[in-house]
């Protein structure tokens, strides 16, 4: 390993869990992770033109519902078949109009392929009891509990309010 190689990796020190990262919101703002410590977190990779759309009624619901213990955060997302073309402004404003979204959304998101959001990269990646590897379709969820670590990960299928989910709240 040549020198260079050696102070990056001293340098640069692996994300110990979720809480450190950071993410910019749907309108620009930039949101720590760390802010929620004590709380689950449950993060989605969503998109506005997918057969899942529907699913934002059962995640503002989700929302509504564990809200005091749980942060819901959806990450719009344009890598399976390009549905999610809109702009930051346009989703929010889709998202409101049509589902009365009020949970926290991440600006939009790569997360798959070589430009992966680091989180997203993370959270792929991190053990947990359900499986590992990249994202297949919009509305996989990953449940973070309340010390940063990935435990739970649910495929598209999978709806917000199944009891596969809330059992874990």
């Amino acid at each position: 390993m040549n020198t260079l190689l050696i102070l990056f990796s001293l340098l640069v020190t692996p994300p110990k869990n979720a809480y450190d990262f950071k993410f910019k919101s749907i309108d620009g703002k930039e949101i720590s992770l760390a802010k929620f410590k004590g709380k689950k977190i449950l993060i989605v990779n969503t998109a506005s033109k997918c057969g899942f759309t529907p699913q934002y009624e059962e995640l503002e619901k989700l929302h509504k519902q564990y809200g005091k213990k749980l942060v819901l955060i959806g990450f719009p997302a344009g890598n399976f078949g390009g549905q999610e073309l809109g702009t930051n402004s346009e989703i929010q404003a889709f998202c409101k109009k049509n589902y009365g979204v009020t949970f926290l959304l991440g600006e939009k998101s790569s997360v798959k392929g070589t430009d992966i959001s680091p989180l997203f990269s993370w959270l792929t990646s991190q053990p947990n009891a359900d499986f590992t590897g990249d994202i297949k379709w919009n509305f996989e969820k990953f449940l973070i509990n309340e010390k940063g670590e990935l435990v739970h990960r649910y495929r598209s299928n999978v709806k917000p309010m199944d009891e596969s989910i809330t059992k874990n709240l």
